[in-house]
């Protein structure tokens, strides 16, 4: 069976590092899907330098899928078009990353839907099938890439994903349409895991690895890694982000990126004010993410932000009793007064208007 694969380019810039937002859910006040803010938004990131976006993912609300919604075909689409808007006027290809979840059924179904709809690659959760084995998992992930390329997604388990040790992974790894990762267990040693055993599986050289750690960004993307004491083997990097934090103020999150690749490719230490950077892009994560709540208002956070910048209408979500967590506002309140170095208002403002058209 001949599998789908990415185009060279798509390939080739995958590896070389990307800035992912993992693109949200713009509703109206009616709880229904505001078409004209949803584009705003891609159109938004598109601008913004980001190379690729993710949709159907967490941020985009997993409810997207309940049958009363039915929003899971029309938000990928929407995107889709919005992307290809963009790319044939640009002549800038972007690359369009679909989230996948559920049983393997349901998970091929999506998949077959994402590769029709145009999208690349297919992020797949793998938090629905808790209690099956490694073996089982490392199946699942083969039936789907069978379907559609795919990246591996190690979802921290706050949020709906579960622990994968570094055998999964290790397995995992041979799988030869698993294109990338994503690694977000918000945990060092988790982390390790999956970068070690894509080094121990050979095809270093071919998984790109991405951070989806929003509360260590810099440092994974600044980190190198290299396990044995061969001084001449070529370390691993963590290229990219496909990130819920980078789906606001991308415009700096582009930036940033760009910056942390001239250092590396010039083989030069990370500044001190680049360090201290990173924590306060921590700290300001925080405040969008509600870890205090355990991650409770990490959307509506999201969502705040992007309302502040027009870029929403509101907070809406599909869950009526999601929103901010105690406090929450008064916390964006302060990391935007703290640190507005690290926002892209002024960027948002200039071409908000072309992006609402």
């Amino acid at each position: 069976m001949m599998r789908p694969q990415p185009s060279a380019h798509i390939t080739a810039t995958l590896r070389r590092g990307l800035v992912i937002p993992a693109h949200p859910l713009a509703l109206n006040s009616n709880r229904k899907l505001d078409e004209k803010h949803q584009r705003a938004l891609t159109r938004y990131y598109c601008a913004a330098g980001a190379g690729g976006i993710a949709v159907g993912v967490h941020t985009t609300q997993f409810e997207i899928r309940d049958p009363k919604f039915g929003l899971y075909q029309p938000v990928l689409t929407l995107a889709s078009e919005t992307i290809d808007q963009f790319a044939a006027l640009t002549g800038k290809p972007i690359v369009k990353i679909a989230g996948i979840v559920g049983p393997t059924a349901q998970a091929a179904k999506e998949a077959q839907s994402a590769f029709d709809t145009g999208y690349y690659l297919g992020l797949v959760n793998l938090g629905a099938l808790r209690q099956s084995s490694a073996d089982e998992l490392v199946a699942h992930l083969r039936a789907v890439s069978e379907i559609i390329p795919t990246m591996g997604f190690y979802l921290q388990p706050a949020v709906g994903g579960r622990v994968l040790d570094f055998a999964f992974w290790r397995k995992a790894a041979e799988i030869e349409n698993l294109r990338a990762i994503k690694i977000s267990p918000f945990n060092r040693y988790q982390t390790l895991d999956v970068v070690r055993a894509v080094a121990e599986s050979g095809r270093a050289e071919e998984i790109a690895l991405y951070t989806g750690n929003d509360d260590n960004i810099v440092v994974d993307l600044l980190s190198r890694f290299r396990f044995g004491n061969d001084d001449h083997a070529e370390p691993q990097r963590i290229v990219g982000g496909l990130l819920g934090h980078w789906a606001v103020w991308t415009r700096k999150a582009v930036e940033l990126l760009e910056e942390i690749h001239a250092l590396v490719e010039a083989d030069k230490p990370a500044p001190t004010e680049l360090l201290m950077r990173a924590q306060q892009i921590t700290d300001a994560n925080a405040a969008f993410f509600d870890p205090q709540h355990n991650f409770a208002g990490c959307i509506a956070g999201l969502h705040e932000v992007l309302r502040r910048q027009g870029l929403m209408a509101g907070r809406w979500t599909l869950n009526p009793d999601e929103d901010l967590s105690p406090g929450q506002m008064q916390e964006i309140d302060r990391v935007y007064a703290a640190y507005p170095h690290l926002h892209d208002d002024a960027f948002v403002a200039e071409h908000l208007d072309e992006w609402l058209r």
